[in-house]
C-alpha cells in the first residue's frame, strides 16, 4: 500500500461535498418546475435525487472531517437555462450526473491503494452514479 495523499483526498472530497450540495439545490428547483401529465412520478423522483445528494454531501463532508479536513460552505457553481421542458430537465441532471461520476472516479485514483475504506467508497458511489447515469438515458429514451 502506499500512503495517501491527504490534502489531495480532502481537496477532492471537498468539491465533492459542494457538487453534491448543488445538486440537493438543482433536484429541488427540478422537483417544483416540472409540469405535465407525468408530473408526479418526476417530481418524486427529484425529490429522491435531492435527498441522496445530500446524503452523499454528508458522507463525504464526515470522511474529510475524519482526514483533518474543514468542510467548505460553499456549493458548486449552478447554471440556471430557464428551460424547464421534462426533457431539457432530464439531459441537464444526466450532464450532472456526469460530472458526479468523474468526481467518484477522480477521488478513487486518488486513494487507490492507499486506504481501502476511502476505495471501497468511491467504489459504492462510483456504481450509484453509473445507476443514475443509466436510470436518466432509460427516462430520456422516449423523447427521441
Amino acid at each position: 500500500m502506499q500512503e495517501l495523499d491527504q490534502k489531495k483526498a480532502i481537496d477532492l472530497l471537498n468539491t465533492i461535498m459542494e457538487f453534491e450540495l448543488a445538486g440537493v439545490v438543482r433536484y429541488t428547483h427540478y422537483s417544483l418546475m416540472v409540469t405535465g401529465p407525468n408530473r408526479i412520478p418526476i417530481v418524486t423522483f427529484f425529490k429522491a435525487q435531492a435527498s441522496e445528494s445530500l446524503l452523499h454531501a454528508q458522507q463525504a463532508g464526515e470522511i474529510l472531517t475524519g482526514l483533518d479536513g474543514h468542510p467548505s460552505l460553499k456549493i458548486a457553481a449552478m447554471e440556471e437555462t430557464y428551460n424547464h421542458a421534462v426533457k431539457d430537465i432530464l439531459e441537464e441532471s444526466l450532464s450532472h450526473e456526469k460530472k458526479a461520476l468523474s468526481l467518484y472516479k477522480d477521488l478513487l485514483s486518488v486513494v487507490n491503494n492507499a486506504s481501502i475504506y476511502l476505495e471501497e467508497f468511491a467504489r459504492t458511489m462510483i456504481g450509484q452514479e453509473e445507476m443514475h447515469n443509466l436510470e436518466l438515458k432509460k427516462m430520456l429514451r422516449d423523447f427521441g
